[in-house]
């Protein structure tokens, strides 16, 4: 039972990445999962999430507009597209979810910087 992150990296103020959040060993399809990240020296915020029951998604105000979450539910992967990064998305990401949303998966690193 595991969610592994991939797809973190070095982007320009500007840029874009998509990461991918993979999961094993549950039913992917029944629960809600969520992205979180953590920047240096700061606490661990939530950043999106996609419900299981029609796909709702919400979004922290600082992300609403340039970030897009997303499932496919055939691979058992989340998605969570970037757009206009800003500095203060370096951070590193987490998904989140699975029974009592009791997962997470060992983090991606995203670094915006010029």
């Amino acid at each position: 039972v595991q969610l592994v992150e991939s797809g973190g990296g070095l982007v320009q103020p500007g840029g874009s990445l998509r990461l991918s959040c993979a999961a094993s060993g549950f039913a992917f399809r029944v629960y809600a999962m969520s992205w979180y990240r953590q920047g240096p020296g700061q606490e661990r915020e939530f950043v999106a999430r996609i419900n299981s029951r029609g796909g709702s998604t919400d979004y922290a105000d600082s992300v609403k507009g340039r970030f897009i979450i997303s499932e496919d539910k055939t691979k058992n992967t989340m998605y969570l597209q970037m757009n206009n990064l800003k500095p203060e998305d370096t951070a590193v990401y987490y998904c989140n979810g699975g029974p009592s949303s009791m997962l997470w998966g060992q983090g991606t690193q995203v670094t915006v910087s010029p």
